[in-house]
């Protein structure tokens, strides 16, 4: 049998007893062990609340009539922290009233004194498994929500966006820090926000900072800040993209640009959870999840000794690596289509969809740009005039041989189709048929989902 305060292990089903009558704990204990059940005690049910959170898992059994905090206090307390959490009181004759007067406010059940252990089995049984409903619904629409969201920020159907999708919802929860691995242009910075969109620290600030861009002579003071005076031309205390980030996600991009004496001074922030601005002997606090990006192997650059393996160990708990455009041409022509349809709204001009035959052209190209430069292909087509043929003549200086099959563009077309119509419907669902929220969610205007729903042939009063 477990003491009084001591947490079981988690492998069962996880009961919480409160009773000042210690007979009765460890009577009511040991039954419950037998029933193969894990146990915890408490005598004061003040100790029990700090037991129990959101993600308590289990049932709470509780008397009623208690010093300190009485069984029916208790309850409102561990309702206010998770109404859904079963509380079973156990009431003298006399507290009945009081006992069904708590169930109208939520408690799960009560069960009169004196009472058989096997009612109390049952009673447990059933409110063990109304728990692990709510808890398994709840990681459900979780998952479904981290899909939602991931679907509308990162484009493609590809087992490897597939698989990207699945490991960023896995990890964007966790406070590890991340290290995105991708060539130029395949969305490094995107993937670096929705980690931080799906993560605890999504209401604090997203600090993206771009390693090469910042010149090599002002880089200390850039990231770690500086004090008034500190060097010429320092007029004022400046605070650095480091303690800006505190509370929220640090993204340094491009990291294998950092100066050698830099990544050490990071690596120091990363292992004291501190920084000291340049002309000052202060450190200060900070509190942030790091995400860092690189176009280069950063192993081959530890060997070359431009880059510190110590902190290369640091920033790589978990990496995430984007597949490059070429080697993903299943989702070319949903991102073509997208991309194009966004700048037309944009740029206030009408978007002449080309013909399946021609989008499928896109696949023999070899994107070296990934799909920073599909983008740019995409917005350039809405811009030139003439026929889609001749605007992709234009785009490719006649370099594509345009006689693909047109059962395989079709087949392409048929995808971009139904990813949206999935994506649309499942924003509606997840947001009662409010268009304006799916709006936000998608980012699209509002005439450009109505035309989609219009040609999808889907109406909010028939969503499912």
């Amino acid at each position: 049998m477990t003491t009084d305060n001591q947490t079981p292990p988690k492998s069962q089903a996880h009961i919480i007893i409160v009773d000042d009558d210690e007979a009765m704990r460890v009577s009511l204990a040991q039954w419950l062990e037998l029933s193969d059940f894990d146990v915890t005690v408490y005598a004061d049910a003040r100790d029990a609340l700090g037991d129990i959170t959101s993600d308590f898992a289990g049932v709470v059994l509780t008397d009623v009539k208690m010093p300190k905090m009485d069984g029916i206090s208790f309850t409102k307390s561990v309702l206010a922290t998770d109404g859904d959490i079963p509380v079973i009181l156990m009431t003298g004759h006399g507290d009945v009233p009081m006992a069904v007067e708590a169930m109208k406010s939520g408690a799960y059940d009560f069960v009169e004194k004196p009472f058989e252990p096997k009612d109390i089995v049952e009673s447990l049984e059933r409110a063990i498994e109304k728990r692990r409903l709510v808890i398994e619904n709840r990681q459900l629409r979780r998952q479904i929500a981290h899909r939602g969201s991931l679907d509308g920020r990162l484009i493609g159907n590809s087992k490897q966006m597939y698989a990207l999708k699945e490991e960023i919802a896995n990890i964007a929860a966790t406070e590890v820090p991340v290290l995105i691995s991708g060539e130029t242009g395949t969305g490094k910075e995107l993937v670096a926000r929705a980690i931080h969109d799906l993560s605890d620290r999504r209401d604090e600030k997203f600090v993206a900072v771009n390693c090469a861009a910042i010149p090599e002579s002002t880089a200390e003071s850039e990231l770690f800040g500086h004090e008034k005076g500190a060097f010429t031309g320092a007029a004022g205390q400046r605070i650095g993209w480091i303690e800006h980030a505190i509370k929220g996600t640090l993204f340094l991009d491009e990291i294998s640009s950092m100066p050698l004496a830099l990544q050490a001074k990071l690596l120091r922030v990363i292992e004291q959870r501190e920084v000291v601005r340049v002309g000052s002997n202060s450190p200060v606090k900070v509190d942030f999840r790091l995400i860092c990006a690189t176009n280069e192997n950063l192993t081959d650059a530890v060997s070359a000794r431009q880059f510190r393996e110590d902190l290369m160990f640091r920033i790589n708990t978990f990496e995430l690596a984007i597949t490059p455009l070429r080697d993903r041409t299943d989702d070319i022509a949903l991102l073509f289509d997208i991309f194009a349809e966004r700048a037309a709204e944009r740029f206030e001009r009408p978007y002449d969809r080309p013909a399946p035959s021609l989008i499928g052209q896109l696949k023999k190209h070899e994107w070296p740009g990934n799909v920073r430069e599909l983008k740019n292909l995409a917005e350039r087509y809405v811009l030139l005039v003439g026929s889609p043929e001749d605007r992709f003549q234009r785009l490719f200086k006649g370099g594509f041989d345009l006689a693909e099959p047109v059962a395989t563009a079709l087949a392409l077309a048929d995808q971009v189709k139904h990813f949206e119509e999935r994506l649309i419907r499942d924003a509606l669902d997840r947001h009662d048929g409010n268009v304006k929220s799916v709006m936000e969610e998608l980012d699209i205007p509002r005439r450009t989902l109505n035309e989609k729903m219009k040609k999808l042939n889907i109406r909010r009063d028939k969503i499912v």
